[in-house]
């Protein structure tokens, strides 16, 4: 029977994690050690380029950005499920072609919805 704590097999592991822990104390240490210290007011203020901040930088977004976003998320997923579909079409057959049918006239009913809704305009 053998009193050893640690079984063998999490031994490397935790050597990777010493060595990991280690790699950043050093790193973090050595930015601390090797870095500029002279800090003055003119470069604590935010956007150090010189121009002082107009207004506060958390401004809420329309929420037709946000919109516009998505359709295209879902159009580039179209994309994405349109081409492994033309590259082997002549392998998987008409019933195939039926299924990308009725994805893409999902898509469309959605687009002329959106379209319908004013999601698209950006005014």
């Amino acid at each position: 029977m053998s009193t050893a704590f640690l079984p063998s097999n999490y031994l490397p592991i935790l050597v990777f994690f010493f060595i990991a822990l280690g790699f950043g104390v050093v790193t973090i240490l050595m930015g601390y050690l090797v870095r500029p210290k002279n800090t003055y007011d003119q470069k604590l203020v935010p956007y150090e380029s010189g121009i002082l901040p107009e207004s506060d930088a958390r401004q809420q977004f329309p929420l037709r950005y946000y919109l516009i976003a998505m359709l295209f998320v879902l159009f580039d997923i179209e994309a994405v499920f349109l081409y492994p579909w033309a590259v082997s079409f002549s392998q998987l057959g008409m019933f195939a072609l039926v299924e990308m049918i009725l994805f893409i006239s999902v898509l469309f009913v959605g687009y002329f919805y959106a379209w319908k809704k004013g999601a698209l305009e950006w005014d």
